[in-house]
C-alpha cells in the first residue's frame, strides 16, 4: 500500500474541505452579532470541533491548537464573559491565520510565530490558558508509517468522504485501529449533528472534483455531437427522399410492364421482379422508419447529454458569495458604518468560467454601495432611517439568463451632482449636461475615469470602476441596469447568461450567410410595414408595442452589402438593458441550441460585433453576434454629434410666434451645441439684428406684423446683415411655398414636419 500517496490525498482533501469550512465559520462568526446568534454559535462550534479533530488526526497540530483556542473564545462569548464584538474580531483574525496555515502545511505541522501570537490573543480574550501544541505525528523515517492508516478504498470515497470528528482531544486515536477514521459515528454528545453530517456525507458521496478544462472539452464535444446528430437527421430525410424516388420509379416500371405485350416466359420473370420490387419497397420503408427513429432517439440523448454537461459546469454562486459578509463588514468598519448584508438564492448556479468576472463585478458593486451609497449612522438618524444600512443581493433565473441585483437603502444618486462632475472632468459641456435626461445622467457612472470622489483612496478606487464592471458583463453577453431614487437608495442589476457552453440562438439570414443572436436578447420578430415607419429627430424608427424603436438594417451596420430589398422586410427586435432596436434582416432560419466556439484565425478574431461561431448541420458556420456591441453602434447612429467644435459654436436667432415651436426648435439647436436667442415675430427679429451679431437666423413664415418671407427679403436687402444665412422653418410644404421662400432670398427651406437633428445639422454645416 502506497501510504505516502494516501497521506497526500488525505491532506489535499483536508485543504479543500477546510477552506470551505473556514468560509462557513466566518459567516457564522459574523452572525454572532445578529438576532440568529444562538444558531450561529452552534454552527461555528460544530465546524471548529470537526476541524480540530481532523487536523489532529492528520498531525496538523498548529491548526488543531488554533481551533481549540477559538472554541474557548466562543464558549466565553456564549457565557457572557467576553464582548461579542471583541470575540468576533479576534476569531475573524484567527480565520485569516488558519487560511495561511492551509497554504503552508509545514507550518500547520510545527506551528509558527504568527500561530503563537494568534493563540495568545485568543487565550487573552477567552481567559483560558494557552492550549498546548499537541503531539506531531509525522511518518517516521524508517520504517515509513503514516499519521493515519486507512485501508485502501475506492478513490471517490476516499477523496469525498469528510473525516469525522475524533474523540476528545486528550485521547489521541490509536493508529492500530484505522477503520474508525472512515466509518466511526460522531460522539454521543453530538447526536444533534447527525442529520447535518448525514446530509454532508450524502452530498459528498454524489460529487467529485473535475478539472474545468475537461468540462470545457466535454461541452464542445457534446455540442459537436449534437450538430453531427442533426446532420444525421438531414441525411435520414435525404435517404427517405431517395427511397421515395425509387418507389415512384418502380411504380412506373410496373405500369409499363402491364401495358407491354410480352411472351409468357418474360411475363413470369416480370411477375417475379414485381414481387421482389414490392418486398424491396417494404424493406426500404421499414429501414427508413427504424433509421429515423434511431436518429431521433440519438439526437434526443445527445441533447440531454449537452444539457447535463452544461449543468455540470454550473457552480453555486455561494462559492463567491460566502466571502462577501466578511468583506462588507471589514469595509464598513473602516468607515465607522453599520451594514447588514442580505443574500438571497445564493445556491443558484453560474457557469464556472464566468465565476471570476462575476466575483470581480460584485466586489466593486458592494464596495461602491458601502462607500458611496450608505450614509453614516448619524446622517441616517437625521434622515429618519435605521442606523444600520442594508445591502441586499438578490439572484433569480429568467429563462437562460441570470439576474443579480445589488440594492442598497442609501442616499441614491444625485443626477445634478453627476452632471457637474462630468463637466468638471471635461467629459461634457454645460450645454450637453443640461440636455441629459435623468437616465442618461445616471449612466455617466459608466464613463471611463468617472468618479465622484475628490480624493483617491484605497476604498474609492482610482477611477477604474463601473466602466470596468460594464465591460466585463457585456463581454459575457450581458448588460448592466441602474435604478436610483435620491434619498432612498440604488439598485444595480447584472443580466448575464447562466451558461456559456451552450446557447439558444435565433438564426437569421443576411444574403447567403447565417448569423445567430442570443435568444435571450431577442424580444420579437416582425415584418416592417410601410405605415409602421416614422422619423424621430432625424432617426428612422418603427412602432413596436406602442413605442418608437430605432430601425436599422443589420447588413450595412455589419459592413455587408444589401439592405432593405422587400416591401415588408423581416426584422428582429433586440434588447440590451433598457434599449431596444429593430434590426432588418433578409430572412429567418431557425431557433436552436448551439455549442459556442471562440472565433478562430485572424479573420474573425477581434472583429467588432462578433461573439463566436457555431457549426450548423448543413456544414455552414453561423457567426454569433454580440448584441451589446450592436446596440452601442445603434445608439451612436441614432444620436448625432451633440456638440459643435469650439470654432463652430454659433449664435442663432430663432423667430417664431409659437412658444411651443420655439421651445422645440430651440432644443434641437442647443443639442447641436449652439446658443439661441428668440424673437416672437419678424419686426422684433429685425430690430435685434440691428443691435446684435448673429451667425444664423431660423424663421417661421406665418407670423403677425412681419411674416417670414417679408423678413427674409428685408434682411437680404440690408447690406450690413445680408450675408447672415437664413433658414425658413415652416409647416407649409407645397412646392409653391418652397419656391416663394427661395425667391425671397432664403438660403434653405425646411418643413417642420420633417425636421430632425440630422437634417438641421446638415443644413447648418452647409451654410456656415
Amino acid at each position: 500500500m502506497d501510504t505516502e500517496a494516501l497521506k497526500k490525498s488525505l491532506l489535499k482533501k483536508f485543504q479543500e474541505v477546510t477552506a470551505d469550512r473556514l468560509q462557513k465559520i466566518q459567516l457564522g462568526v459574523i452572525d454572532l452579532e445578529k438576532e440568529t446568534a444562538e444558531q450561529a454559535a452552534d454552527d461555528v462550534a460544530r465546524e471548529l470541533h470537526t476541524m480540530k479533530g481532523e487536523a489532529r488526526m492528520l498531525g496538523l497540530a498548529a491548526i488543531g491548537q488554533l481551533a481549540h483556542a477559538a472554541e474557548d473564545v466562543l464558549r466565553a462569548e456564549r457565557e457572557g464573559k467576553t464582548a461579542t464584538e471583541t470575540a468576533t474580531d479576534v476569531m475573524l483574525r484567527a480565520c485569516d491565520v488558519l487560511s495561511d496555515l492551509l497554504e503552508d502545511l509545514d507550518a500547520a505541522h510545527t506551528g509558527s510565530s504568527a500561530t503563537e501570537e494568534m493563540v495568545k490573543a485568543l487565550s487573552e480574550v477567552s481567559g483560558h490558558p494557552v492550549p498546548a501544541l499537541g503531539p506531531v505525528r509525522r511518518p517516521a523515517a524508517s520504517p515509513p508509517k503514516p499519521a493515519v492508516q486507512v485501508p485502501v478504498a475506492p478513490p471517490v470515497a476516499v477523496v469525498q468522504a469528510p473525516v469525522p470528528a475524533p474523540a476528545p482531544a486528550q485521547a489521541a486515536p490509536r493508529v492500530a485501529e484505522p477503520v474508525a477514521v472512515a466509518a466511526a459515528p460522531a460522539p454521543a454528545a453530538k447526536e444533534e449533528e447527525a442529520p447535518n453530517t448525514a446530509k454532508s456525507n450524502s452530498i459528498a458521496d454524489r460529487s467529485i472534483r473535475v478539472n474545468v478544462e475537461v468540462l470545457d472539452s466535454l461541452g464542445l464535444l457534446a455540442g459537436d455531437l449534437l450538430v453531427e446528430s442533426a446532420r444525421g437527421r438531414l441525411r435520414s430525410g435525404e435517404t427517405a427522399q431517395l427511397f421515395e424516388r425509387f418507389s415512384r420509379l418502380g411504380d412506373r416500371f410496373l405500369r409499363i410492364s402491364e401495358e407491354v405485350d410480352v411472351p409468357d416466359a418474360v411475363r413470369t420473370e416480370l411477375e417475379r421482379a414485381e414481387a421482389d420490387l414490392h418486398m424491396l419497397r417494404d424493406d426500404a420503408f421499414r429501414f427508413v422508419r427504424r433509421n429515423g427513429d434511431g436518429i431521433n432517439t440519438l439526437h434526443g440523448n445527445l441533447a440531454q447529454l449537452a444539457d447535463h454537461v452544461a449543468e455540470a459546469r454550473l457552480v453555486p454562486l455561494s462559492t463567491v458569495f460566502d466571502a462577501f459578509p466578511r468583506a462588507v463588514r471589514d469595509i464598513a468598519k473602516t468607515q465607522n458604518k453599520e451594514v447588514d448584508l442580505v443574500i438571497e438564492n445564493a445556491d443558484i448556479g453560474v457557469d464556472r468560467s464566468m465565476l471570476a468576472d462575476v466575483r470581480d463585478a460584485l466586489v466593486h458593486l458592494l464596495r461602491n454601495a458601502v462607500d458611496h451609497g450608505l450614509e453614516s449612522p448619524d446622517f441616517r438618524q437625521q434622515m429618519g432611517k435605521p442606523d444600520t444600512g442594508r445591502i441586499r443581493i438578490r439572484v433569480r433565473v429568467d429563462g437562460d439568463m441570470l439576474h443579480i441585483e445589488v440594492e442598497d437603502d442609501g442616499r441614491g444618486m444625485d443626477t445634478e451632482r453627476l452632471k457637474q462632475v462630468a463637466i468638471n472632468k471635461r467629459l461634457l459641456s454645460p450645454v450637453q449636461a443640461a440636455a441629459l435626461s435623468e437616465r442618461e445622467a445616471i449612466e455617466l457612472i459608466f464613463r471611463p475615469g468617472f468618479s465622484t470622489r475628490e480624493q483617491v483612496s484605497e476604498l474609492s478606487g482610482r477611477g477604474v470602476g463601473m466602466d470596468v464592471v460594464k465591460r466585463k458583463v457585456e463581454t459575457l453577453g450581458g448588460s448592466v441596469g441602474v435604478q436610483s431614487r435620491q434619498g432612498r437608495g440604488t439598485t444595480i442589476t447584472l443580466r448575464l447568461p447562466q451558461s456559456l457552453a451552450l446557447m439558444k440562438v435565433l438564426l437569421v439570414r443576411l444574403g447567403d450567410d447565417v448569423y445567430g443572436m442570443p435568444a435571450a436578447d431577442v424580444v420579437a420578430v416582425m415584418r416592417i410595414k410601410p405605415d409602421d415607419r416614422m422619423e424621430v429627430f432625424g432617426t428612422l424608427a418603427v412602432r413596436h408595442r406602442g413605442k418608437p424603436t430605432a430601425l436599422v438594417a443589420l447588413g450595412p451596420l455589419l459592413g455587408l452589402n444589401g439592405g432593405n430589398r422587400f416591401d415588408k422586410p423581416p426584422a428582429v427586435v433586440v434588447r440590451h438593458g433598457d434599449d431596444y432596436a429593430a434590426l432588418v434582416v433578409d430572412g429567418f432560419v431557425d431557433e436552436r441550441e448551439v455549442a459556442v466556439k471562440p472565433c478562430g484565425g485572424e479573420f474573425l478574431k477581434g472583429a467588432p460585433f462578433i461573439a463566436g461561431t457555431a457549426a450548423l448541420e448543413d456544414g455552414r458556420i453561423a457567426v454569433l453576434l454580440h448584441v451589446p456591441d450592436i446596440m452601442t453602434e445603434v445608439r451612436r447612429m441614432a444620436r448625432p454629434v451633440t456638440q459643435a467644435p469650439a470654432s463652430r459654436r454659433l449664435r442663432v436667432l430663432l423667430v417664431d410666434d409659437s412658444p411651443i415651436a420655439r421651445a422645440t426648435e430651440g432644443a434641437l439647436v442647443k443639442a447641436l451645441g449652439h446658443s439661441v436667442e428668440e424673437a416672437q415675430d419678424g419686426e422684433e427679429a429685425y430690430v435685434k439684428v440691428q443691435t446684435n451679431t448673429y451667425d444664423l437666423i431660423l424663421t417661421d413664415v406665418q407670423m403677425p406684423k412681419l411674416d417670414g418671407f417679408s423678413l427674409t427679403r428685408r434682411l437680404k436687402g440690408t447690406p450690413a446683415v445680408a450675408r447672415i444665412p437664413v433658414i425658413i422653418l415652416s409647416s407649409l410644404a407645397s412646392p409653391e411655398d418652397k419656391r416663394r421662400g427661395l425667391d425671397a432670398g432664403a438660403d434653405a427651406y425646411l418643413v417642420k414636419g420633417e425636421l430632425g437633428v440630422e437634417i438641421l445639422a446638415q443644413s447648418i454645416d452647409r451654410l456656415t
